[in-house]
C-alpha cells in the first residue's frame, strides 16, 4: 500500500516542458549489448545509464509545480484514432503539495508533441463503421515514416482550480469528459464541471472560469478507489480506507444521489475499483486484505463473489476493455497476475503471474487497442509493458542474431512477455494509455510526467469483434 510521494517538493521552474528524447534515430554502440536489469545490476562509480532515443517513437517530459499522485487523460474531439504527429492531448491532475492550502487540480493542454509518423496495421477489415475516424495521411515511401512530425518543443497550457487538501485520485468521465471526480485526503469525494476550462484551452485562452464543484460527499475516512461506469453516464463508485464502497447514481447532468448504505465485504482498506466494460451493474474491488471482490449492485450490499488474489495488499486492478473476461491485479509484493473470470467457479482463475518487479505495483492498465498488452508501474522506478501473447522462439532469436550479427546478453530468466522497460522517473505513481493515440502512454511520478511511445509497440485497428464477454 504505497501511495504518497516521498517529500513532495515544489518544482522551481513552473510549467516547464522538456524533450528527453524526440524519437529520432541514433546509432547503436558496436560493442555487445547487455540487457540492464534494474534492481539486479549495479552501476560502477562514474557510470550512468543513458536513454537510447531510437527505442521510442516519441518521448517528452513536463511538470506542473507540485508532484501529482494521480491524473487522467481527457477524451477530446480531435479524432478517435490518431497516428500523425504532432499530437495534442488534454489532461487533469491533482497535486500533492507540502501545505494543504497550496493544492490544486490542474486542467492542461499539451500541444506540438512530436514523434515518428507510424501507420496502424489493420487486424481485419472493418466494414460499415461510420463512426471510426482515422487520422492517417498517405505515405510516399518508408522513409517518410521515420521523419519527426512537427518542429520545436511541446507547448503546455495550464489552468488551476483550488483544491482543499491533496488529491489522492482523479478520474474524468468517458461520456462527458468535462465532468471529473476527485478523491481528497480530507475524506471528501467531489464531482467537478471543468467545461469552461477545457473550452478555453481548446481556444488557447489563458484561463477559464473557476471550476464548478457540482456535489461533495464525505466518507468516514480518506480513500483512493474511484471509477466511472463506462456504460451508464454518471454512475460512479467510491471506496475508502474504512472498507466502505458507495454507489453514486446521477439524477441529472449536474446532480447525484449517493446511497448512504455502503457495500461491505472487505476486511481492510479498499484500494481500487473497476466497473465491468460490458455489464453496467457489475464492478470489481481490491483491498489491503489481499482479496478481489466482484459486486452486482442489483444483488444488495454483499459481494457476488470474493477470492484471495495475492499474499500481500492488492493495490490496483484493471478490467480488460477488449477481452472482458480478463482482470489484472498488482500487489504490494511486486507481483501482478492476470485472471480469466470465466474460471472463477473452477477455483484457479490465474492464467499468468509475474514476479519481475521487486517493489510494490503502483499502477496497472490494459491497452485500449491491444487485448493482450498491458502496462505496469512500480516503486522500483520502472514502467514495463507486457504482451501476454509472446513466447520464446529459439529459431527466431537465432535468425535475429544472424541478421544483425549482434550478441545480446539477455538474462535467461527474463520473461518473454516483457516487451519494453521505461526508466528515468523517480517514485512512479500512475500510468494511462491514451485511448485515441494508439501506443501512447503517460506516466506521473515525484519528478513530473513523461509522455512516451515505444517503437516496438505495433498497434492494430480496434474492432468491436475483439470483445470477449463474461457474465458474473
Amino acid at each position: 500500500m504505497v501511495r504518497s510521494i516521498k517529500s513532495a517538493k515544489k518544482i522551481k521552474t513552473k510549467s516547464k516542458v522538456s524533450s528527453i528524447g524526440d524519437g529520432s534515430s541514433s546509432s547503436i554502440p558496436s560493442m555487445p549489448a547487455k540487457v540492464w536489469q534494474p534492481g539486479v545490476d549495479k552501476l560502477d562509480e562514474g557510470e550512468e545509464l543513458e536513454c537510447d532515443p531510437s527505442t521510442y517513437n516519441s518521448l517528452h517530459a513536463f511538470h506542473i509545480d507540485w508532484p501529482c499522485l494521480s491524473f487522467d487523460i481527457v477524451r477530446d474531439t480531435l479524432g478517435l484514432v490518431r497516428t500523425e504527429f504532432p499530437q495534442t492531448m488534454y489532461f487533469i491532475a491533482g497535486t500533492q503539495a507540502e501545505d494543504a492550502s497550496l493544492n490544486f487540480i490542474g486542467i492542461f493542454k499539451m500541444s506540438n508533441i512530436t514523434g515518428k509518423r507510424r501507420d496502424l496495421v489493420p487486424s481485419e477489415p472493418v466494414a460499415g463503421n461510420s463512426d471510426m475516424e482515422i487520422d492517417n495521411s498517405d505515405s510516399d515511401d518508408d522513409d517518410d515514416n521515420e521523419e519527426l512530425g512537427g518542429s520545436g518543443s511541446p507547448s503546455l497550457q495550464l489552468h488551476k482550480v483550488a483544491h482543499n487538501g491533496c488529491v489522492n485520485r482523479i478520474r474524468a468521465m468517458a461520456q462527458n469528459p468535462h465532468i471529473c471526480a476527485s478523491w481528497a485526503a480530507n475524506g471528501y469525494v467531489q464531482v467537478w464541471d471543468f467545461s469552461s476550462h477545457l473550452n478555453a484551452l481548446a481556444e488557447s485562452e489563458t484561463q477559464g472560469a473557476q471550476g464548478a464543484s457540482l456535489v461533495k460527499f464525505e466518507h468516514k475516512d480518506e480513500g483512493y478507489a474511484i471509477d466511472w461506469n463506462p456504460i451508464v453516464p454518471g454512475r460512479l463508485v467510491s471506496g475508502d480506507c474504512k472498507n466502505c464502497i458507495y454507489l453514486w447514481e446521477p439524477r441529472s447532468d449536474e446532480a447525484w444521489n449517493v446511497d448512504t448504505k455502503p457495500f461491505i465485504g472487505h476486511a481492510a482498506s479498499v484500494e481500487d475499483l473497476q466497473w465491468s466494460p460490458t455489464e453496467p451493474h457489475v464492478f470489481a474491488s481490491c483491498s489491503v486484505d489481499g482479496t478481489i471482490a466482484i459486486w452486482d449492485v442489483r444483488l444488495g450490499k454483499s459481494a457476488a463473489t470474493s477470492f484471495k488474489a495475492h499474499n500481500a495488499d492488492v493495490n490496483v486492478i484493471s478490467w480488460n476493455r477488449l477481452a472482458s473476461c480478463m482482470l489484472a491485479s498488482g500487489s504490494d509484493d511486486g507481483t501482478f497476475s492476470i485472471r480469466d473470470l470465466r474460471l472463477l467457479k473452477e477455483g484457479d482463475s490465474v492464467v499468468a503471474h509475474f514476479e519481475y518487479h521487486k517493489h510494490p505495483i503502483t499502477s496497472i492498465e490494459w491497452s485500449p487497442h491491444e487485448a493482450s498488452t498491458l502496462a505496469v508501474s512500480s516503486s522500483d522506478n520502472q514502467l514495463t509493458i507486457w504482451d501476454l501473447s509472446l513466447e520464446n522462439d529459439d529459431e527466431e532469436d537465432a535468425e535475429f542474431r544472424a541478421k544483425t550479427k549482434e550478441q545480446v546478453n539477455a538474462p535467461e530468466d527474463l520473461p518473454p512477455q516483457l516487451l519494453f522497460v521505461h526508466q528515468g522517473q523517480k517514485d512512479l505513481k500512475e500510468i494511462h494509455w491514451h485511448s485515441q493515440i494508439p501506443g501512447m502512454l503517460v506516466s506521473t511520478a515525484a519528478d513530473g510526467f513523461n509522455i512516451l511511445m515505444p517503437s516496438n509497440i505495433h498497434t492494430t485497428l480496434p474492432s468491436p469483434r475483439m470483445v470477449l464477454e463474461t457474465r458474473i
